[in-house]
């Protein structure tokens, strides 16, 4: 059966490449769904230096976006990003993460789990996802050094990455006996992993480049009713838990400033609680629904 739109996301970057390829092969339309500014992202990590292949994929990367059809950027700042690069605004559409807000609920505590790593007391500071060069965990565990004196206390780390290793063994090194470690996990656990949180902790690391992006488990932790540590450059995933009312914003790489905003939720359950509350009404809006119509919105334009 003869397609009538090819579509292809970045990162990864290359499928972007090949997705274009085929397009013009068959002369059909193409869309390129955004979902990170690349090169940029992995000069941002300090991955790859800025330099002669950087400047060769950042005109391919150009060259992309002013042949696609349309753009699905995943952010109003990408969408900025490439205006101001001179890509043509009319054929740039915003279609922002989203979550299936039917698997992610506001649950009790998974006690077979909480048993399992000692979490049925504790108060659960959670991180879920990526342990990367972009993430700057080991500003979290400064901060687990900090609060090693109040009991109860438990930084959760769930995910895989090129930096966990890492992590896990500064944290021995240091005996911060609030700190666990879990792997990466199966989909259909991570409403039960996110049930062990008392707050959801977003953290990326001191760089402009992540002041654009919006991390989707801004909206798993909003649908699981859990209020947001959003510990990240300013920009636009601010503007979303602040008009919302479900987070605060730390500024990123600032442990002291981390320390003081979970002392706050911690003590403040009433806090905590409105703060669910809004998570809860919010979550509909990045539903998983509303993005898939906005996404055949696009390709409906692109087909005309």
């Amino acid at each position: 059966v003869r397609p009538d739109v090819v579509a292809a996301t970045s990162p990864q970057f290359f499928a972007a490449v090949a997705g274009w390829f085929v397009a013009f092969i068959r002369r059909l339309p193409f869309v390129f769904e955004l979902g990170d500014i690349w090169p940029t992202s992995i000069v941002a990590v300090g991955a790859i230096k800025k330099g002669f292949f950087i400047n060769l994929f950042e005109k391919l990367e150009l060259f992309l976006y002013q042949n696609s059809t349309r753009v699905a950027a995943l952010t109003y700042a990408f969408k900025k990003n490439l205006v101001n690069r001179g890509v043509d605004t009319s054929k740039i559409d915003v279609v922002r993460n989203g979550v299936d807000i039917k698997r992610y609920q506001p649950m009790e505590r998974c006690v077979k789990i909480a048993d399992r790593h000692n979490l049925k007391n504790n108060f659960v500071i959670g991180y879920v996802g990526t342990h990367g060069m972009a993430h700057g965990l080991r500003n979290v565990l400064e901060v687990a050094e900090k609060l090693q004196h109040r009991k109860n206390i438990c930084f959760l780390f769930v995910g895989a990455g090129a930096d966990r290793e890492n992590l896990i063994k500064l944290s021995s090194s240091r005996n911060l006996s609030n700190t666990i470690f879990l792997p990466m996990q199966p989909k259909e656990e991570m409403p039960s992993i996110w049930s062990l949180c008392d707050v959801a902790l977003v953290h990326l690391k001191d760089n402009p480049a992540f002041s654009e992006v919006i991390p989707s488990k801004i909206f798993e932790a909003m649908s699981m009713g859990l209020p947001i540590l959003l510990n990240l450059p300013n920009g636009e995933a601010r503007d979303i838990i602040e008009s919302e009312h479900t987070g605060i914003w730390v500024p990123p790489e600032d442990p002291e400033a981390l320390v003081k905003s979970i002392k706050i939720l911690i003590d403040d359950k009433n806090l905590r609680d409105q703060i669910s509350r809004n998570c809860v009404a919010a979550a509909p809006k990045y539903s998983r629904s509303q993005q898939a119509r906005k996404m055949i919105e696009v390709f409906e334009k692109a087909i005309l």
